[in-house]
């Protein structure tokens, strides 16, 4: 039996790294966090607010979910990523591609969309690219 994916000390470590490198590229990164699919927080990054209590995966869990739901249903192809945009911020998503792993970040008005988006793919990006293969 395999270790689970957010309890993985490899996976965690990379996950960390790749997390620091992408708040490091951001002006108004508030909190960013590998997930698994059913909720679980792998490796986040702190900006200006903590979030409590794991909440912020789960909700990123089910907001990844009900995306690519409404993809299949709606016959768009695939979905990697999931962007919430309000006057005070966004919530940006992306799926670490052929894994069960989604980089969620939440930004301040300070991003543009565009900029954040495009950190958030280039970090997914690295981070599928560095890890074991998943089987």
């Amino acid at each position: 039996m395999s270790t689970a994916l957010h309890q993985d000390a490899d996976i965690i470590a990379l996950a960390t790294d790749v997390l620091g490198a992408f708040a490091a590229h951001s002006t108004s990164l508030t909190y960013a966090s590998v997930l698994t699919d059913d909720g679980f927080e792998v490796a986040s990054q702190h900006g200006a607010v903590a979030q409590n209590g794991g909440r912020f995966a789960s909700i990123a869990s089910s907001l990844q979910a009900l995306g690519e739901a409404a993809v299949r249903e709606l016959r768009l192809g695939g979905a990697s990523s999931v962007l919430v945009f309000s006057d005070a911020g966004h919530v940006v998503q992306v799926r670490v591609e052929g894994t069960t792993l989604v980089l969620a970040a939440l930004f301040g008005s300070g991003e543009t969309l565009g900029h954040a988006l495009a950190l958030a793919r280039r970090a997914a990006s690295d981070l599928g690219r560095s890890l074991p293969r998943l089987g």
